[in-house]
């Protein structure tokens, strides 16, 4: 594959290394769905999950298989393609390389809305009580606090361009969010604190059957959206002067990409509580991997990568063989932590351009 050493774009058709990595990072995707369905803190047999897989086990171990180890797994890797995706696309258009739906606010945003419906009002909207309607009420909620806060972001940007300025000021907007919160929580019941707190946690195995069909619903137009943005993504990467240049609706691909953003991590916040890193960690993890900047590349790559990574989580937060469970947030921090330290030290002349 020919590649314009300027900016790092493909100019043809993949060549050989990048197709052997996109197959290398297909199979290990695929052998870590696998370990996440037969590892757990329940020692169950190879032999008693594949028979549980194909229907001939309905005893615990079935149960355990299919009604949660399965949709677990399943959404360990909706998790991973949402958050990596939406840091991607944020570290582009920010022009940020710390950019990503936690540390400027995007989940926090998010959050702020689900508090709103768990601690706005009655005990029937308890995440883990909602069903049909209320589903979609809970992530159409956390999806536009996400873009509201992601707008209000990029209003920052525009006018300051320190990098280190913009990240104060997404803290503090996300500190200031959480003292809304905190607000909601003292005059809210026991009952729906309880319900908020255990979501604040963040997991991967309280989705209802419903939540797991809205969250791959949300996440695939999510995805088809930041498809259709890969062209808009390298315009943008060299500069809004350079988009409009060559005849790029600045306004327009913005918004597009605000809504795949939104949608993407609001709906994992809406389900799965805040998870941290990964929205930071992966999408230079690829960058690394595949040594481009074109989008054409790197969200495949993204996607490929990003499940690989929630799924090594998670199981990892198992403790495959124990009764323990640790929180996924924090297998996701010491996995991405690093990562964003080495991204630091990188760039601490960082001047502006990405």
């Amino acid at each position: 594959m020919k590649t314009d050493q300027k900016n790092g774009f493909s100019t043809g058709i993949p060549g050989r290394r990048v197709r052997a990595l996109f197959a290398l990072l297909f199979i290990i995707l695929a052998v870590f769905l696998i370990l996440d369905i037969f590892l757990g803190s329940v020692s169950i047999s190879a032999r008693e999950v594949v028979s549980s897989l194909l229907g001939h086990s309905h005893g615990d171990f079935g149960t355990i298989i299919m009604k949660f180890r399965l949709p677990k797994a399943f959404t360990a890797l909706l998790v991973g393609i949402a958050l990596s995706l939406s840091g991607l696309q944020m570290q582009t258009v920010f022009r940020n390389p710390m950019a990503g739906p936690d540390v400027l606010g995007i989940s926090s945003g998010a959050s702020l809305a689900v508090a709103f419906v768990i601690l706005g009002y009655s005990s029937n909207m308890a995440p883990d009580g909602l069903s049909g309607l209320g589903n979609w009420i809970l992530v159409g909620a956390s999806w536009l606090g996400a873009g509201v806060v992601m707008i209000l972001i990029m209003a920052i940007s525009v006018r300051v361009k320190d990098i280190m300025t913009v990240l104060i000021l997404g803290i503090m907007l996300s500190s200031g969010i959480s003292a809304i919160v905190t607000i909601l929580q003292y005059f809210s019941n026991e009952t729906m604190l309880k319900a908020y707190v255990i979501w604040t946690m963040g997991s991967l195995g309280n989705l209802t059957a419903s939540q797991l069909n809205v969250l791959i619903i949300s996440v695939s137009v999510g995805v088809l959206l930041n498809l259709f943005t890969s062209k808009m993504l390298n315009a943008l990467l060299l500069g809004e002067n350079y988009a409009r240049s060559i005849g790029l609706n600045v306004r327009f691909a913005r918004s597009v990409i605000f809504l795949s953003t939104s949608i993407l991590a609001g709906s994992v916040t809406a389900f799965c509580g805040p998870i941290g890193f990964i929205g930071i960690a992966v999408p230079h993890m690829v960058r690394i991997l595949f040594r481009t900047s074109d989008h054409r590349i790197l969200i495949p790559g993204t996607v490929l990568l990003g499940g690989t990574v929630m799924l090594a989580s998670d199981i990892i937060s198992q403790l495959p063989g124990s009764e323990a469970v640790l929180p996924i947030n924090a297998i996701t921090s010491l996995i991405g932590m690093p990562v964003v330290i080495w991204v630091i030290l990188r760039n601490r002349k960082y001047s502006g351009t990405f």
